[in-house]
């Protein structure tokens, strides 16, 4: 597998759609079980070999920065205590050899813009891209490990992509093009949320991308799309005149924890995954009455 080094994570939307509950808490650290959402997508882009990670926050995302932060107090008072089992939970939010950027996103232009904001960190490498509001489980590799595998093999840029109903195509960015192996086709065609009659497929881009650092001369160039933003799709039309991208249909379920169903969906789906948790919750929902 190639490693990615880097992974940007746009993290400074509001979370509206939970409201009153993001009036003070960023959407990405609302918990699933016992982990915040951000928590799983860092976890996802450490296996795939990520050794920065860069996060693009707005002004009131300071509880992912105390997240990534060590906690000395914290750490200090549990070995006074011995209790080790949750010290190493604490100490291994972020691995020693992981190394956390932020970077202040400082209006809400999209997506694309973004993205753009992670250039100084980046360089001139490919990275990862992981929207954490996009929660994916695979028993074996994550998704990202699964695109980075790909990358490896063609070179291109590559963007995790699912089928959906083509009733909610505007809702998703669409991708189309010829298959050039199982799961994985070259994108020839990408819109942002073509109305159903116009969507070009029933592929959706979901929330991983791996992108050459040439979507940044892109991004500079991408006037303002769907929805008034920068849009990163636009970024990667404009980028697919150059270089070949490829759209990965992953192995993996996806749960859209944007929404409220989508995130009582995961906390239910991933408790009953829970080693702890998973026989005693089985049985309170076998016998719960409603």
């Amino acid at each position: 597998m190639t490693a990615i080094r880097k992974v940007v994570f746009p993290v400074a939307g509001l979370g509206t759609r939970f409201l009153p509950a993001t009036k003070a808490v960023a959407k990405e650290m609302l918990t699933v079980v016992d982990k915040p959402l951000i928590q799983y997508a860092a976890e996802e882009a450490v296996a795939a070999g990520a050794e920065t990670l860069v996060f693009i926050v707005g002004r009131t995302k300071n509880s992912i920065i105390d997240h990534f932060d060590k906690a000395y107090e914290l750490e200090t008072e549990l070995a006074t205590r011995n209790k080790q089992a949750l010290l190493k939970i604490v100490r291994d939010v972020v691995p020693d050899r992981v190394n956390c950027v932020f970077i202040r996103q400082s209006e809400a232009l999209g997506l694309g813009h973004a993205v753009l904001c992670a250039e100084p960190a980046i360089g001139n490498e490919p990275f990862g891209v992981i929207l954490p509001d996009d929660l994916i489980y695979n028993a074996g590799k994550n998704c990202l490990q699964q695109m980075a595998e790909v990358f490896g093999r063609l070179g291109g840029s590559v963007i995790g992509t699912q089928t959906v109903p083509v009733k909610d195509s505007n809702k998703y960015g669409m991708v189309a093009g010829p298959r050039v192996e199982e799961r994985v086709s070259l994108v020839d065609e990408i819109i942002e949320k073509p109305d159903p009659a116009e969507t070009p497929s029933d592929q959706a881009v979901v929330g991983r991308y791996i992108l050459t650092a040439s979507i940044f001369d892109k991004l500079r160039t991408t006037g303002r799309g769907a929805g008034g933003e920068i849009q990163l799709t636009d970024g990667i039309a404009a980028l697919r005149k150059s270089e070949e991208i490829y759209a990965y249909s992953f192995e993996g379920n996806r749960y859209d924890c944007g929404s409220k169903l989508g995130y009582l969906q995961a906390t239910v789906e991933f408790a009953l995954k829970h080693e702890e948790l998973a026989e005693d919750f089985k049985n309170y929902l076998q016998n719960l009455k409603y």
